[in-house]
């Protein structure tokens, strides 16, 4: 990462001392430019960074103890109470703060209204073991970031234990997941694994895999329910492969009714988890 700053240092005094932060004001200084560069699969690559914007994602992260490598805002959020202390905060854990204008937010963001934070975050991926849980999400070839961030997102709201992406699926760390994960990302434990590793983790946790598909049973209330469960979700256009399929212990599909013959993938899962979830009697959820 570039690590040259056309900057002016600018203290601000805070409730308990002052802090200090970079002050950039053009577009075409390096680290700008690196990231503007992380709307691209090659800057994310290259940085091991991805962007998340706004409060909302910022404050979820710092909440779970994620603080950003780089964080950008504009003077306006000062004017927040509560985006005031998480720049202070950020700084005291030696985050690199940056002061910009909405105009260079903009071309960072690539939005005329950009948000007045962002945060470049570190790539991170657990290792498939580390899923511990009574259901988790693998998705084999999933292709649309907006299905892949809105799945993070209700594999978080059922508690799921984690998302396995399984086979070439798109980049979880994309602008268009991130934003379609609302903060999800931070919470829910991701991990990249081959179908064989999946198997293997399927005989270590004594689990049953639950493949979504047209050819299985009607999920309904006659279907058992596994102590363990590991629901497979395919491709948009192809649905799981036939190796997969063939290695599920159950395969089950959603009735429909009206003329559609089937749902987007994001809404069919979330279906999907939260029947397993309300089979299991809503354990855990909040008042």
């Amino acid at each position: 990462m570039p690590s040259e700053l056309s900057e002016n240092r600018k203290t601000h005094a805070g409730e308990h001392e002052p802090i200090m932060v970079h002050h950039i004001t053009s577009a075409s200084n390096p680290l700008i430019k690196t990231l503007k560069g992380l709307h691209t699969k090659k800057g994310r690559t290259e940085s091991g960074l991805f962007l998340a914007e706004g409060a909302r994602l910022a404050l979820e992260a710092s909440d779970l103890g994620v603080w950003p490598a780089i964080m950008v805002y504009a003077p306006a959020a000062l004017e927040r109470p509560r985006l005031r202390a998480l720049v202070d905060a950020a700084e005291r854990r030696r985050v690199r703060v940056i002061e910009t204008s909405v105009n260079v937010l903009g071309q960072i963001t690539k939005r005329d209204n950009p948000q007045t934070v962002i945060g470049a975050y570190e790539q991170r991926l657990s290792a498939l073991d580390e899923i511990e849980g009574e259901m988790i999400v693998a998705l084999e070839g999933v292709r649309d970031p907006g299905n892949l961030g809105t799945i993070l997102r209700t594999a978080d709201s059922v508690g799921a234990a984690g998302v396995a992406l399984i086979g070439e699926c798109c980049d979880p760390f994309s602008v268009e997941a991130v934003r379609a994960s609302m903060g999800s990302l931070f919470a829910v434990k991701l991990a990249r694994a081959s179908f064989d590793e999946l198997l293997a983790y399927k005989r270590r946790r004594s689990a049953s895999l639950v493949g979504a598909s047209l050819k299985g049973r009607h999920f309904g209330e006659d279907l058992p329910l596994p102590a363990r469960a590991v629901l497979l979700m395919g491709n948009e256009q192809s649905g799981l492969s036939a190796e997969i399929e063939a290695a599920c212990d159950l395969l089950v599909r959603l009735p429909m009714r009206g003329r559609a013959d089937s749902l987007n993938l994001a809404i069919a899962t979330g279906v999907l988890l939260y029947d397993l979830w309300r089979r299991r009697g809503y354990d855990g959820a909040r008042a």
